[in-house]
């Protein structure tokens, strides 16, 4: 693979991928079948490694082959790579193990647990945006980390030229618009109920977990939005809103695998302490996915 980066704009559907396991082994067929689905169904580029893929759970060499089989399988798709913790000097000594992929960025969050207060996160977002060799995407998601960015805080980091786009899961109308309005970086909602309001306002896109179940729906409610035709958009929203609701009724992602098992894509399968979905809210996905299908029959229903 070459080291060359690609140039993108951190715009449209993103997948933050889930990592299939097969007998508590990563399955990297698996990975490679839902990557070539999902590109075919018109995403904008894939996260590895991040919340969705139980990144925390997994061993850094796992990391790196989840990410391997995910850019041999996306082609021309970007891909950026999770990669969060507590310590810097271990992310700084993956940055530099990761200069031969071909990444389109680094998606980080602020150091869980540590809680650095306001200047020692953005101190630590700027040694990591200086370090690494593509752009740096921010991960503003404090119900995770214990952090909470500030507005300040983040249109400060929006100045550093190397940080251009944030997945936003902070949990603030008023800073996601505060955010758009200043145009410093490129807004992509992180909560999938919220991706419809965030585009709307004029945020680039979207990273939603959800857009594995019927991607190509979540890629259609983008383009409408883009082209301001807000009706479609609003059906399509209105559409897709019981399954979002039932893919977070438990534990992120936990629901979503065992909706992709059903399918047939991968073992339902997750690391402990996760804990595999109900029976009964597994049943409930599948026929609200079935009742989406009906509504929105895909082109290619096959796995």
């Amino acid at each position: 693979m070459s080291a060359q980066s690609q140039v993108v704009s951190f715009q449209g559907v993103w997948i933050p991928l889930v990592t299939p396991f097969r007998d508590g082994a990563l399955d990297l067929g698996a990975v490679r079948r839902l990557v070539r689905h999902y590109a075919a169904q018109g995403v904008s580029g894939f996260v590895v490694c991040g919340s969705t893929g139980e990144a925390s759970a997994l061993e850094e060499d796992e990391q790196l082959l989840a990410l391997d089989a995910a850019l041999e399988a996306a082609g021309a798709v970007p891909v950026i790579m999770g990669l969060s913790g507590a310590s810097q000097p271990r992310l700084l000594r993956r940055l530099a193990e990761l200069r031969s992929r071909p990444l389109a960025g680094v998606l980080s969050a602020a150091p869980a647990y540590v809680r650095p207060g306001q200047a020692g996160a953005a101190a630590h977002f700027r040694a990591l945006a200086d370090a690494a060799h593509v752009p740096l995407v921010l991960y503003d998601i404090p119900y995770r980390t214990g952090t909470q960015l500030d507005t300040a805080t983040l249109l400060e980091l929006a100045a550093h030229p190397n940080i251009v786009a944030i997945k936003d899961c902070g949990g603030s109308l008023d800073k996601t618009q505060a955010l758009i309005a200043h145009g410093g970086l490129q807004v992509l909602a992180g909560e999938d109920l919220q991706g419809f309001g965030t585009v709307a306002l004029g945020g680039t896109g979207i990273i939603a977990a959800s857009a594995h179940v019927r991607a190509d729906l979540f890629v259609a409610m983008f383009q409408a939005l883009q082209a301001q035709q807000l009706q479609v958009a609003r059906r399509l929203c209105h559409a897709l809103a019981p399954v979002i609701r039932l893919l977070y009724a438990e534990p992120n992602p936990a629901p979503l695998k065992a909706l992709l098992a059903r399918q047939g894509w991968l073992r339902d399968e997750v690391r402990p302490p996760m804990m595999r979905a109900a029976t009964g809210l597994a049943l409930q996905l599948e026929a609200a996915a079935a009742e989406l299908d009906r509504l929105y029959p895909p082109a290619d229903s096959s796995a």
